[in-house]
């Protein structure tokens, strides 16, 4: 179709007549896959004297027809667009995405997306070399632009927005340096030349001031403003030159002159110009959080070396007590978030993302790894300064105690609690500092004091009390704190009782509270979706066992209703690191945790299994692909301890088998163990269930695994497992099946390369002589195997490492198995075997009979 023609057709895409779009749209159609019809499109979008609504018709369709044609969808799928078409549309698209209107750039954005993520580099590998060209050039945006789809490809850097501000220009180019260097060195950067004019250029950037003309009034504004972003990523790539690159002892031979040169020239200015910048801190000055935080990673990461660290020493004591220690304290940003969404502050709190961006965090580690690594020199000064504040707290009248204060200081003890408990005098001075300076604030008028002692009483509830009062009293304080009218002190309050109940001695400490405590523990988790809410659970459900049967049931229950309500708002939010659904799979976690405390009380499980169901019916489709693996263990323990498999769990095989042939052949092993159940304990329905029926299903299913070639050894070896399941619980009632499973057995026994998987596949074949020795052999014999099986079977029975050892059937069961494979042999009537035979079998299974008696006796003693 010519040009004029294609414009009359998108003219009528336009027309208000029904009829007449659909016309235009059905003549665009018939016509999309003609030669040239691409690059007749890409003309008409670019023409500035077309009509721009016909313009915006054409990118449109453009885009939508590049992002279905493009590249194929499946690899034997006929490719729709000539090589001719795409070269003309990549070698002008470029040209024009940059002077297009916003409104039809980003459809044309979209089609240079959907072509680099296609194409680069192997169909377009000179793409690079443009971007280079006219980043030099007057094509800049252009350039730019480009980069910013290639980053999008693999995803290295955070996209933003071109624009062709200085501060935006700068940090984008800084985040296209960071990707560069985020796996390995380029090799351009090993010129000394080139990698300087780089480090004078961040060098500058992290010297010169932020502006202070324009900064935004509201801080959660400013720290998004561009010249601290600017500040943000020069930080971020001098501190992984310096933590991936810079480090001798991390470095390979040909990389170490870099990072020896890395060390020597730049490692020390870059530590004082990071200390200019916390100085602002001092005199309160603003830096944004996470440009604190990174600053103090490089400084944590100069302590181990002595260089960076005698560098460090003539202004460590400002650092410590007048930077540090600060941002460990309690701050006006914590109070607000107390008061205005307890919610929030609890989440910061205990979210490890958080973790990585926060500055209190990474004060905290950098006194870590200074006491750790400068200990001798650091620690008693970093205490005495701790002992001074709880001095002047202790004095001050009420009105003028330092809160705050004392709160960075309880975070200081707990955060050191690993090098205290081991270092004298500190030692045992421990129980002494807690009596005296942490467990008064379990009264203190202030909340986040409250929760600070909580927090330190557990991480030192391990330490041996020498007055059992002192511990018992600090664990009802504990207990109390869970019913205290602050969330964040009842969050602390659980998450300390867990250290208290794994120290706790003598269990008649909680045993009498303990219906009170698990009522608290479900007002929580229906305040609060939090994984660690769980784990305090769990410690006590392990810690008590069977005595948790009365209250199993309502545990359960409330396990079920929190599970929901987790995968509810895990579903809403749609975050990869959502606290709701790491708490969903705490959940079960711990209704497992139950299951296994009652499993000598089977009854129990009957009044469970209802709670259970929905949650088992529900996530063990494709909609439960993150919690798989746990529901799994759910319904393992119900199908083993229930007094019977009732019909309500037999209606889960299904679900199972149509989950292997979707999506879940990686958890095969786990699924192997609720089948291998129903098979053992439920035997009866197995065989004469039609509807479904079982037995076909599970020949399907296992014939599918094993028959594929594409499918690993190691995700097969449940499947013989299987087959081994059946022999041994149906004997004398699957004789139809015996021969479908020999074969696919030798079939795949042969295509096998793993020694593990050819011995249980040798070990179905002894498990089937072992149910129907003369219906087995006459099998092998007809198929003409027998002879190649018993030959392969003896050979790897003699086989043995240099040192003895045996190669295979190395466990108990494996030699059993075979044991009575072979002797099952020996019972049949004359004629059946040849002699010769008779006697391979003897001696092999005399030498099964000793290695397996000398390995029940510890000895592990390999044949001759």
């Amino acid at each position: 179709m010519d040009l004029p023609s294609l414009l009359v057709i998108l003219q009528g895409a336009l027309c208000p007549s029904p009829d007449e779009r659909k016309a235009a749209e059905q003549s665009l159609n018939q016509f999309q896959y003609a030669p040239q019809h691409l690059v007749r499109v890409l003309q008409i979008i670019v023409d500035n004297n077309c009509d721009m609504a016909v313009r915006q018709v054409a990118s449109i369709h453009f885009k939508n027809f590049i992002a279905k044609n493009w590249s194929p969808h499946e690899p034997d799928e006929q490719r729709k667009i000539s090589q001719t078409d795409k070269n003309m549309v990549r070698d002008n698209i470029l040209v024009f995405v940059p002077q297009l209107p916003p409104l039809l750039r980003v459809q044309i954005g979209e089609c240079l997306k959907t072509i680099i993520h296609a194409d680069y580099p192997e169909q377009w590998p000179h793409l690079l070399d443009w971007v280079k060209h006219n980043l030099q050039d007057k094509q800049v945006y252009g350039a730019l632009y480009v980069l910013r789809m290639l980053a999008r490809k693999y995803e290295l850097v955070q996209i933003v927005k071109p624009s062709l501000d200085v501060a935006e220009l700068i940090k984008f180019i800084c985040k296209i340096f960071w990707s560069s260097i985020y796996l390995e060195i380029p090799k351009q950067l090993f010129d000394p030349n080139l990698f300087n004019a780089w480090m004078i250029l961040f060098l500058n950037v992290l010297e010169r001031p932020v502006p202070l003309e324009g900064q935004p009034v509201d801080l959660e504004i400013r720290k998004s403003w561009g010249w601290w972003k600017v500040k943000k990523w020069t930080i971020h790539i001098l501190n992984r030159l310096y933590t991936r690159f810079g480090d001798l002892k991390l470095q390979n031979p040909e990389n170490k002159a870099f990072a020896q040169m890395f060390q020597k020239n730049y490692a020390g200015k870059i530590l004082e110009c990071h200390l200019n910048l916390l100085n602002v801190i001092c005199v309160g000055g603003y830096l944004p959080d996470r440009v604190i935080n990174l600053i103090l990673q490089y400084l944590t990461n100069s302590i181990s070396k002595n260089a960076m660290y005698n560098l460090l020493q003539s202004r460590l004591d400002t650092l410590l007590f007048e930077i540090i220690f600060p941002l460990m304290c309690f701050n006006d940003t914590d109070q607000k978030l107390w008061d205005e969404d307890p919610h929030e502050y609890v989440r910061k709190g205990y979210d490890i993302i958080e973790d990585l961006y926060s500055p209190r965090t990474a004060a905290m580690d950098f006194v870590s790894e200074l006491v750790r690594k400068r200990g001798k020199e650091n620690l008693h000064k970093f205490i005495q300064f701790i002992v001074e504040i709880f001095k002047s707290y202790d004095e001050a009248l009420v009105e003028y105690k330092p809160y705050r204060q004392k709160d960075g200081s309880l975070l200081a003890v707990g955060a050191l609690c690993d090098k205290l408990k081991q270092t004298e005098p500190y030692r045992s001075q421990l129980e002494h500092m807690l009596v005296q300076h942490v467990f008064p604030e379990f009264t203190s008028p202030f909340g986040h004091l409250r929760a600070k002692a909580a927090w330190v009483a557990g991480q030192y509830a391990h330490i041996n009390f020498s007055d059992q009062n002192t511990f018992r009293k600090a664990l009802h304080s504990v207990v109390s704190g869970m019913r205290d009218p602050e969330l964040p002190v009842r969050i602390d309050s659980v998450f300390a009782l867990r250290s208290f109940v794994e120290a706790c001695r003598d269990l008649n400490e909680i045993r009498p509270i303990l219906p009170q405590l698990l009522d608290e523990f479900f007002k929580l988790m229906n305040e609060v979706e939090n994984e660690d809410l769980v784990f305090t659970l769990e410690t006590i459900v392990d810690k008590f066992g069977e005595e948790m049967a009365p209250y199993a049931l309502g545990l359960c229950k409330n396990l079920a209703a929190a599970f929901w309500r987790c995968m509810n708002t895990a579903e809403a939010d749609d975050e990869v690191d959502d606290p709701g659904a790491l708490a969903a799979v705490g959940c079960l976690r711990a209704i497992s945790t139950i299951l296994e405390s009652v499993s000598r009380l089977p009854h129990i499980f009957v009044e469970i299994e209802p709670t259970l169901l929905p949650i088992m019916r529900r996530m063990l489709t494709s909609d439960g692909q993150e919690v798989f693996e746990e529901v799994l263990e759910i319904v393992s323990y119900i199908t083993l301890f229930s007094p019977t498999i009732s019909l309500e769990m037999w209606g889960l095989w299904s679900l199972m088998m149509e989950a292997l042939a979707d999506f879940a052949i990686d958890y095969f092993p786990n699924i192997l163990v609720p089948l291998g159940n129903y098979l053992s304990r439920g035997t009866a329905h197995f065989l004469t269930c039609k509807e479904p029926d079982y037995q076909q299903s599970l020949w399907t299913m296992i014939s599918s695994i094993m028959g594929d070639k594409n499918v690993e050894d190691n995700d097969i070896e449940p499947a013989p497992k299987l087959i081994q399941v059946v022999f041994q619980n149906c004997k004398g009632q699957v004789d139809q099946w015996v021969e479908p499973y020999l074969r696919i057995t030798v079939e795949r026994l042969r295509r096998a390369e793993k020694s593990y998987l050819k011995c249980l596949l040798m070990q179905v074949i002894a498990d089937a002589l072992f149910y129907n020795s003369a219906l087995a052999l006459g099998i092998l014999q007809k198929l003409g195997v027998a002879t190649e099986i018993f030959n392969l079977w003896f050979q790897m029975l003699q086989e043995v490492k240099k040192s003895g050892v045996r190669v295979n059937f190395k466990r108990e069961h494996d030699k059993k198995v075979c044991c009575l494979g072979l002797t099952s042999l020996l019972a049949l009537p004359a004629g059946h075997l040849p002699g010769e035979a008779l006697g391979r079998i003897f001696r092999a299974t005399l030498d099964l009979l000793v290695a397996y008696k000398d390995q029940i006796a510890g000895l592990s003693i390999s044949p001759c």
